[in-house]
């Protein structure tokens, strides 16, 4: 039975917040964009610029807080800011991904306890689920732990690439309360900011989207009330990968936004350069690969938005559409981004050149939210199904 989708901003309120968007992102983020990723520091200002615009909110209803908008208007912003700032783009998409367990699988009150602070902006959240022994495996073979202890539960253990959580006030950790029962034994939990035994660790030094920080969260003895629980015991699982049919079209907006930004570039680009007495563009050799960077933005555009009404619509093939997206668009994304550093030749390479950082932006996005190769197993198991 499909899920009622929130409630929609008809076509003219979509418009005017996505013109608003490329308002923003040609006013404030481009400009931005180079230095963050030299700095590699988190963009507090671009946080607060989207936060007054209610950006940070856009699929939460209105009831808490949100713009109650629709999941296929989220993807689009992310698109348009990941055109000239994939970092940035990632201030939405991260606080997006920190609240579904919450408002997948929590309670009324945790929904009306959390969620307003991170639609506003407020508050940051984050999404903790990785472990350094399990990589693609990362609910099968989870080693934090959550005891329970009266009307508490007590973490311990450790958590790597989290994006945001160095920056998070509220991040969503998953952690086992029943080690005999694998997957099924995993439990989500709220953590806050500032709880006894919650610290940051070591910060990742990395190839791209540097501006967002990626780091390591250690869990020591840190108690929490058993009111943080999300959901029941045994229910991680479930709420995870509820989670992930949500989040893979987000980061497959990314990717878009990646891809869609390095062909406007190397278009604009072909369309000046000049070699043999004429504009670059107008020589076959690029202006074939143009053709052809062009049409696989456009056909991974067109299955991102597909998958993304399929989630408003709660469709029961969602997972499928989802991975489907995130493999298109991610592989679009890094092979289109390359292309963009080949039509600009030697300039390309350089820094100097929003290409370059475009590259090495897009890689991620074939890496993290399940790799490309765990994507062609969802889409397989799906056609085929899984077997013994």
């Amino acid at each position: 039975m499909a899920v009622a989708p929130p409630q929609a901003h008809d076509a003219e309120e979509e418009a005017m917040i996505l013109q608003m968007v490329r308002e923003l992102v040609a006013e404030k983020v481009a400009p931005r964009a180079a230095e963050i990723d030299e700095t590699a520091e988190f963009p507090t200002d671009i946080k607060e610029l989207f936060a007054q615009n209610d950006l940070m909110g856009i699929p939460i209803p209105t009831e808490y807080g949100g713009l109650g908008g629709t999941f296929l208007t989220y993807v689009k912003v992310v698109e348009e800011i990941a055109k000239a700032c994939a970092s940035s783009s990632l201030i939405v998409a991260v606080q997006e991904l920190g609240m579904l367990p919450i408002l997948i699988g929590g309670s009324e009150e945790q929904k009306k306890r959390f969620l307003p602070d991170i639609a506003s902006g407020k508050k940051i959240a984050a999404y903790a689920l990785t472990e350094a022994s399990s990589g693609s495996d990362a609910l099968g073979s989870m080693h934090t732990r959550a005891t329970k202890r009266g009307d508490t539960y007590v973490l311990d253990g450790q958590k790597i690439w989290i994006t945001n959580g160095s920056v998070a006030d509220i991040v969503c950790v998953f952690a086992t309360t029943d080690p005999s029962a694998g997957s099924r034994g995993v439990s989500a939990f709220v953590v806050e900011k500032g709880t006894k035994g919650f610290t940051v660790g070591k910060k990742e030094k990395k190839m791209g989207i540097r501006g967002s920080p990626t780091v390591e969260l250690v869990f020591d003895g840190c108690e929490i009330p058993a009111a943080n629980r999300i959901g029941e015991e045994g229910e991680g699982f479930k709420i995870a990968m509820k989670v992930l049919d949500k989040s893979r079209p987000g980061i497959a907006a990314q990717a878009l936004g990646i891809a869609a930004g390095a062909l406007d570039y190397a278009i604009a680009y072909a369309k000046e350069r000049v070699a043999f007495g004429k504009p670059i563009g107008q020589h076959q050799g690029v202006g074939f690969m143009l053709a052809d960077m062009k049409t696989d933005v456009e056909a991974a555009r067109m299955l991102l938005y597909e998958a993304a009404r399929k989630c408003d619509q709660g469709a029961a093939d969602v997972s499928l559409w989802a991975s489907m997206a995130k493999l298109k668009c991610g592989d679009v994304a890094m092979s289109v981004s390359t292309d963009a550093v080949q039509v600009l030749g030697g300039f390309g390479y350089s820094s100097e050149y929003p290409v370059e950082r475009m590259m090495r932006d897009a890689k991620i996005t074939q890496i993290y939210e399940g790799t490309q190769q765990i994507q062609r197993l969802v889409i397989s198991r799906a056609l085929v199904g899984k077997g013994k």
